[in-house]
């Protein structure tokens, strides 16, 4: 009655419901702050509008579901390029190729064997299981598995 004197519309339960979705969706995007609900409240925006313009239930839920998935395929990629515009890469990934100097004998057969790389040690494995690798040595890193480098001789 308060809406009809203000001279307001009165929401019908779908207008309300679209509205809470998009809320909900929304702060949902906020807590995560990982793009995931982000799409669902456009979807549910749009959803409201239709409810506001009188457009039936079932085309209501529709559009929420259509605009929905168009926005994740179609925006998502575009968007997660801004939010994460480059991958900066970690200690590891930069050790690939690069010479290192071996600190303690490598030797697969005895599990054994460190290098150093950025100031680090790391433990260290050959590439091939019957080289022997001595202290002192410097080798080029191949390959990162879990905390091992994998070296060869230069």
């Amino acid at each position: 009655m308060w809406e009809q004197l203000m001279g307001l519309p009165v929401f019908s339960s779908s207008v309300l419901f679209w509205l809470m979705l998009v809320c909900i969706f929304v702060i949902m995007e906020f807590v995560t702050v990982s793009l995931t609900s982000i799409w669902f409240a456009g979807g549910a925006l749009i959803a409201l509008f239709a409810g506001l313009l009188g457009a039936p239930v079932f085309l209501q839920f529709l559009l929420f579901f259509v605009v929905s998935v168009i926005l994740i395929l179609f925006t998502r990629p575009f968007a997660m390029k801004f939010v994460k515009p480059h991958n900066v890469k970690t200690n590891y990934e930069e050790a690939i190729g690069k010479e290192v100097q071996v600190t303690e004998q490598i030797d697969n057969r005895k599990s054994r064997g460190t290098v150093r790389f950025n100031g680090l040690e790391w433990s260290a494995r050959s590439t091939e299981d019957d080289v022997i690798i001595e202290a002192g040595e410097t080798v080029v890193v191949t390959e990162v598995r879990g905390v091992k480098l994998f070296v060869r001789r230069r």
